[in-house]
């Protein structure tokens, strides 16, 4: 589904037979047209979940409900709110395009929608708090979440990411401070600086992460 030779290997040319539907890129379900969307990749997910939080829990200790923080509400990417309710911890996903937030709250596959960071959190620490399992969707941008929780000085037990990161410029992860329409308008309009945006705010994803692992975050 994706085989090109070299001469016809950039990714102005993968965009290109993709646009004339003669290829497509995908891995495993997606690439071979069996995708089925998230219910494809919710057993490997709560698997990976389950493990991570095993990783860090002390033996014995079974009372810690682990918060989980990640980003991407999308076809695959979806399945994680639903995997951290299965693997019994807290989850925020964070998903810029609202559309694909709410559809997921519509199938039940998130428990609950907010649009604020610190709504968003305060949630999650209410519902660790309690020893339950939940998942929360915000709408926005993950960076803003990674920053806040950094800010705050907030324990992130588990932290991970399913933004689409091997199409950077096409939609595949977007830049902070603008909105979504925005983004999509600066992407066909201007994607030089679209690209440049991009960039700035992975330093900035980075950056916020680094700080919260040093401060005991499982990043996986």
């Amino acid at each position: 589904n994706g085989m090109m030779i070299p001469n016809y290997s950039k990714q102005d040319d993968w965009e290109k037979f993709n646009a004339l539907g003669v290829t497509q890129y995908g891995q495993m379900t997606a690439g071979s047209y069996m995708y089925i969307g998230p219910q494809g990749i919710v057993h490997g997910t709560t698997i990976t979940v389950l493990n991570a939080a095993r990783k860090i829990t002390q033996a014995g200790n079974t009372q810690n409900v682990k918060l989980f923080v990640t980003a991407g509400l999308g076809g695959m990417s979806g399945a994680q709110p639903k995997a951290g309710n299965i693997a019994g911890v807290v989850t925020i996903c964070a998903e810029v395009n609202e559309h694909a937030a709410k559809k997921r709250h519509s199938q039940g596959w998130v428990d609950e929608l907010v649009y604020s960071v610190d709504e968003a959190i305060d949630s999650a620490l209410e519902y660790q708090q309690k020893g339950k399992a939940h998942s929360i969707a915000l709408v926005g941008n993950i960076v803003d979440l990674w920053e806040r929780f950094a800010e705050r000085n907030i324990k992130v037990d588990l932290g991970s990411d399913q933004t689409s990161l091997h199409n950077p410029w096409a939609g595949g992860y977007y830049p902070a401070d603008f909105t979504y329409e925005e983004s999509n308008e600066m992407m066909a309009n201007a994607p030089e600086k679209f690209k440049a945006e991009v960039q700035k705010t992975l330093r900035r994803h980075a950056a916020a992460v680094n700080t919260l692992t040093e401060n005991g975050m499982y990043f996986f």
